[in-house]
């Protein structure tokens, strides 16, 4: 097997394994660094001496033969002598329950639910969800989110100590939790997905790495929670909108807004396997916000030209979701469907109103919006001076670059 293929495999298992370990042994913070290990000890071994025959077991004894380890050296090292007597360490427990493949599923939910726990903050949340459901390296989380890879192990140590301390059982939350931290489980693929798609700083506009992964990890909640409209919704927004993504940079990385893409170049199997989840998903109820979110994205993916866009669907699917959502980002994008479907001064007088709101009155987003629609409405010197302005108020230089070429365009 290739490394390419073994990557994949162990990428598969790392959660599964994880939660096995766990479940069987406890010891959550020091179960991950042994799970780790043994994915490095594959990684290395399995390319050159072939795949074993139950990898997920080879992965599970070699995790608990290191877990041992671990807990002895710190046991040692804290001289606990007391605790050392009364612990049992897995060598000494019964052959491993964690090597049973009838709770993978289960075991992978409950991680995502733990990872996800309202104790921890939403950058541990988001840290440690990428280590021990995604298996990515510590460094390439570090890479991903532009921080220092020490601050990045700092970050996902305090959250696995979080959870260490908390008490936290492995199992899944009780009924009346299991909404909320479902919720939160969506929150935090939906906030990896988003920073994939469109980088908030830095010099690349998109981590496509980041993206695909927020969707295979949706992918795996899909498959454990079929029935769950949101979860499916969740899953049809980021296929519809990823499918944008290869044409939304230009040959220099330039950024190329959705009106002036090459359509052609959408993926279409992204467009149509959401444009199914989402076709199948509404009529089953009261939708959520990741629905109507998904089913926005459709209506622009099936135009077959900006100008074919439905915005005056688009603008009722909007109202909707302003009733469920307090959310100035969405409060943004209505304005932007009010202005393409009513005209750009109904757009700006929206807009006046949301720029009292502070949670989005200095974001470059609101700015960015305010110069088009000044622009679409013919006043040229405006429009050019609020380019600049939203261009000097992102920390994103694709960004930067796209707003400052959009306001030379407009220079008197």
């Amino acid at each position: 097997m290739s490394e390419a293929a073994v990557e994949d495999l162990l990428r598969t298992l790392a959660p599964q394994v994880l939660g096995a370990v766990v479940r069987r042994y406890g010891h959550f913070d020091t179960a991950e660094d042994a799970v780790q290990e043994a994915l490095l000890a594959a990684a290395l071994q399995w390319p050159k001496e072939g795949v074993p025959d139950s990898p997920r077991g080879w992965l599970v004894t070699v995790a608990a033969r290191r877990l041992t380890d671990l807990l002895r050296a710190e046991q040692a090292r804290q001289r606990r002598e007391a605790t050392v007597a009364q612990r049992v360490l897995p060598e000494q427990w019964l052959a491993p329950a964690a090597d049973r493949p009838a709770s993978d599923s289960d075991d992978t939910l409950i991680l995502l639910f733990m990872c996800c726990h309202p104790a921890l903050t939403p950058a541990g949340q988001i840290a440690l969800t990428l280590r021990a459901v995604g298996g990515l390296t510590t460094a390439e989380i570090a890479r991903a989110f532009l921080v220092p890879e020490g601050t990045m192990t700092r970050r996902i140590s305090r959250a696995k100590q979080s959870i260490q301390q908390s008490g936290i059982p492995f199992g899944m939350p009780r009924p009346e939790d299991r909404t909320d931290r479902l919720a939160a489980v969506l929150h935090v693929l939906y906030l990896i997905f988003n920073e994939g798609y469109a980088t908030t700083s830095g010099p690349a506009l998109q981590r496509a790495e980041l993206a695909t992964e927020a969707i295979r990890l949706a992918r795996m909640v899909h498959r454990l929670l079929p029935d769950d409209p949101e979860v499916a919704g969740l899953l049809a927004l980021m296929l519809l909108t990823d499918a944008r993504r290869p044409a939304r940079t230009g040959p220099d990385g330039e950024l190329v807004p959705m009106a002036e893409q090459d359509r052609t170049r959408w993926n279409a199997a992204n467009v149509a396997e959401g444009v199914a989840l989402i076709s199948a998903t509404l009529p089953k109820g009261a939708p959520g916000p990741y629905q109507i979110q998904a089913a926005i994205a459709a209506v622009h993916d099936e135009a077959p030209s900006a100008e074919a866009t439905d915005w005056p669907q688009i603008l009722a699917l909007y109202e909707v979701l302003m009733k469920m959502s307090d959310n100035p980002v969405v409060a943004l994008n209505h304005t932007v469907a009010v202005a393409m479907a009513r005209g750009a001064p109904a757009g700006l007088d929206l807009l006046e109103r949301l720029a009292a709101d502070e949670r989005i009155a200095r974001d470059h987003r609101l700015h960015a919006v305010r110069a088009h629609l000044l622009e679409m409405a013919g006043e040229r010197a405006a429009a050019h001076a609020t380019y600049e302005l939203a261009a000097g108020r992102t920390t994103s230089l694709p960004q930067q670059r796209y707003l400052r070429a959009r306001a030379a365009r407009l220079h008197p």
